[in-house]
């Protein structure tokens, strides 16, 4: 699983140049258990090949605008979306 995160941070990172590496991983890890427990509730959980499958394809179609989302959980982490832009590695 680890090797799926660090490759779909770097993924998001190359994607949106807003996010700090730091911020595109917690969007990743953030991404994954939503994922994860979404479908485990609905008793449908595949495993992490699914996961990083779902993960990819929406940091394809929507990574680029990732800073310039919201919601309660960005708040609580740390993602702040009007934060400085700072993309160091």
């Amino acid at each position: 699983m680890e090797k799926y995160i660090d490759q779909l941070t770097d993924m998001l990172f190359n994607e949106n140049e807003n996010l700090t590496y730091a911020q595109a991983r917690q969007w990743v890890e953030l991404l994954w258990e939503d994922f994860e427990s979404s479908y485990a509730k609905a008793g449908e959980y595949h495993g992490g090949f699914m996961a990083n499958k779902v993960v990819k394809q929406f940091i394809k179609q929507y990574g680029r605008f990732l800073h310039d989302t919201e919601t309660k959980l960005t708040k609580h982490i740390g993602l702040n979306p009007d934060a400085k832009n700072n993309r160091l590695h």
